[in-house]
């Protein structure tokens, strides 16, 4: 049986990483920060006493001497560093560790596989491959990858889930009936920490977890019913955000990104809903959350109720 205790996390200066590292501490493991030498994030965002280690990502020798004595490796990386994990799991290798978690969440990529998003995460795919790869090269060695669907909380509070409350209006695509995997960014650190706490069950699997699937217009009644007001709704069809995100890409426009996002989790009829066959909440032990308990907070934390 594998035993997992110390636990390095490659970058974590975003949104996500120090809701890892907080559930990652709260389950009890030894965790250290392992940041980018030279990073413009001066001071990255982790609990006060946590060890940190700047080093160059660059260097297989910096990245084997950090990761030494860890038994996992969870990478957070951005978009920027995501193809430098194959060096790094290339040490994390060489350094004896047991798990590496990539930086994956988000999007399936395995559904994705083939479709326009999925082309924009080819790196992501790869990165995947590439753990395969080496799992079966080195049997001592395992890996587990997560996808959580939409950063909930985080879109819900940066707008990108379509709602302005100062201006009372929404935008939905197409129906806005169409159930999107949706996670909390402190449930994705629970389920990250529950599958090196399961190490056993998650070695060499394309996990699923989340908080809740959540339909646009559930968020809008329940807004409208928790604040007292009414949303002006605006639909834009899932078509127009595919040629939209064309369009951009063809200019070469970061925020095409965004369209196919929207187009891959809400279009009519996509299905990309994380089901019960699917996921792997039970596996890792992390319930599901309320979705009108997190909507709460949110208007809470904004002032409005």
């Amino acid at each position: 049986m594998v035993s997992i205790k110390t636990v390095a996390v490659l970058g974590g200066s975003g949104n996500l990483g120090p809701a890892i590292v907080t559930e990652l501490l709260s389950a009890g493991f030894s965790v250290t920060g392992v940041t980018r030498e030279g990073s413009t994030n001066s001071t990255p965002k982790y609990p006060d006493g946590l060890p940190v280690q700047r080093v160059d990502y660059g260097s297989f020798d910096a990245l084997k001497t950090v990761f030494d004595g860890q038994d996992a490796v969870v990478s957070v990386v951005g978009f920027p560093g995501l193809a430098g994990q194959k060096l790094a799991i290339d040490a994390a290798i060489a350094a004896g560790v047991k798990r590496f978690i990539p930086s994956e969440f988000g999007v399936n990529t395995q559904k994705a596989r083939g479709t326009t998003i999925g082309n924009l995460l080819t790196v992501k795919i790869g990165v995947t491959d590439y753990l395969a790869e080496k799992a079966e090269a080195n049997p001592s060695f395992t890996w587990s990858a997560l996808t959580t669907g939409h950063f909930f909380d985080w879109a819900l509070e940066n707008g990108y889930y379509g709602i302005n409350l100062k201006e009372k209006t929404a935008v939905i695509v197409d129906s806005g009936n169409e159930k999107a995997h949706s996670s909390n960014l402190a449930q994705i650190g629970r389920s990250v920490a529950g599958i090196l706490k399961h190490p056993d069950e998650t070695a060499n699997k394309y996990l699923g977890t989340a908080s809740f699937n959540a339909a646009q217009n559930e968020v809008i009644a329940l807004v409208e019913e928790l604040a007292g007001i009414k949303l002006t709704v605006e639909s834009v069809k899932s078509a127009d955000l595919h040629k939209s995100g064309q369009e951009k890409l063809a200019a070469g426009d970061p925020r095409a990104f965004s369209d196919f996002l929207r187009e891959f989790a809400f279009a009519e009829g996509k299905g990309n809903a994380l089901s019960e066959e699917e996921s792997a909440n039970a596996l890792v032990g992390v319930p599901y959350e309320s979705l009108r308990d997190t909507v709460t907070a949110w208007l809470k934390k904004a002032g409005v109720i």
